[in-house]
């Protein structure tokens, strides 16, 4: 059980208010979390059509933590980040998995693949909460720039869902077998 001592800067929630600001840090930590898992995955995948997939969301992430940081200013409040340990132990996992199949390029990347997928839909369903309570709270401005997020994670998911049967026949029938000197 985490303590709140062991959290300095993060006050006891309240209001709603307080819920959605602390709920926009955590996001606000995964996704520039995610910005740099995504750098990394970019180095390592081999995969062209999975690169770019990579590589046009890195400059969506970019854009959607300014989303953020735009929504903390609409709120008359200083962007902070609230550790979000779900994108931590994501990320830890997909670390955990790049470097047992890092001698296996068709593997790695289907593997890429699947962790970008777990991000996404981590995301929406993130976004989705947001949102829901940005309308009840009747904050317009933020729920565009929220739904702008939402729009963009939805889109990556689709088109890693679109590559993954052509990952999984690589990975299948063999290419990129052990590279792996002996």
């Amino acid at each position: 059980m985490v303590q709140l001592s062991e959290r300095p800067g993060v006050k006891q929630i309240t209001s709603l208010q307080d819920k959605f600001i602390y709920e926009v840090g955590a996001m606000y930590d995964a996704e520039n979390r995610f910005l740099e898992a995504q750098q990394m995955m970019w180095q390592c995948c081999q995969n062209n059509q999975c690169k770019s997939l990579i590589e046009t969301h890195i400059r969506e992430t970019e854009q959607q933590i300014r989303n953020l940081e735009q929504i903390f200013s609409t709120l008359k409040q200083q962007p902070q980040r609230v550790t979000c340990e779900a994108a931590a132990g994501v990320i830890s996992d997909g670390q955990k998995f790049m470097l047992l199949a890092a001698n296996n390029p068709t593997i790695l990347d289907l593997g890429l693949a699947g962790v970008q997928s777990k991000v996404e839909h981590f995301e929406i369903a993130c976004y989705r909460s947001l949102i829901t309570v940005a309308e009840r709270m009747g904050q317009q401005e933020v729920v565009q720039l929220l739904q702008q997020n939402l729009h963009q994670e939805e889109q990556t998911a689709q088109k890693i869902d679109q590559l993954m049967p052509q990952l999984l026949q690589a990975a299948q029938s063999g290419n990129g077998k052990t590279t792996k000197s002996r």
